[in-house]
């Protein structure tokens, strides 16, 4: 990755994640293709919300800064290398199937397509244009709305 945060927004995000008591974050990346069409990837049937679809998203460990965290958990999840993290675009929360409160922050990224997309959390992913999106959560919807 070529860039990281400025220390002051993610200290600011996280502070204000502590104050409305979350007890779990995660990281959301926002990927657009050439035409603008955003990546999103559908949950399996069988798991928690399942055949919604997502941006790709995971959790943050403990003490982990939350770009390398995106970068992690965008690879793990579709098998694409980040190389920059262009900003925050918006958080929402939720609660996560064990119950905790969650607050997903979500950053736009660029990624370094190194062949298919490769899902291993996911049964499908699409290029969606976001004034036709698929089943997605109310939250997500919003947030690529801007």
């Amino acid at each position: 990755m070529t860039s990281l945060l400025p220390d002051s927004l993610t200290e600011s995000l996280l502070a204000d994640a502590r104050r409305d008591v979350i007890g779990k974050y995660v990281v959301g990346a926002l990927i657009t293709d050439e035409g603008g069409r955003v990546l999103l990837l559908r949950r399996r049937a069988d798991d928690f919300l399942g055949g919604l679809w997502e941006l790709p998203s995971g959790g943050v460990d403990p003490g982990e800064r939350l770009e390398v965290a995106l970068c992690r958990e965008v690879l793990e999840e579709t098998g694409l290398t980040v190389t920059r993290v262009t900003g925050h675009v918006g958080s929402f929360d939720y609660a996560s199937r064990s119950g905790r409160r969650t607050r997903q922050f979500t950053f736009a990224a660029t990624v370094r397509a190194t062949g298919p997309i490769t899902l291993t959390e996911h049964d499908d992913a699409a290029w969606a244009d976001p004034g036709g999106l698929p089943a997605v959560s109310d939250e997500t919807r919003a947030l690529l709305a801007g």
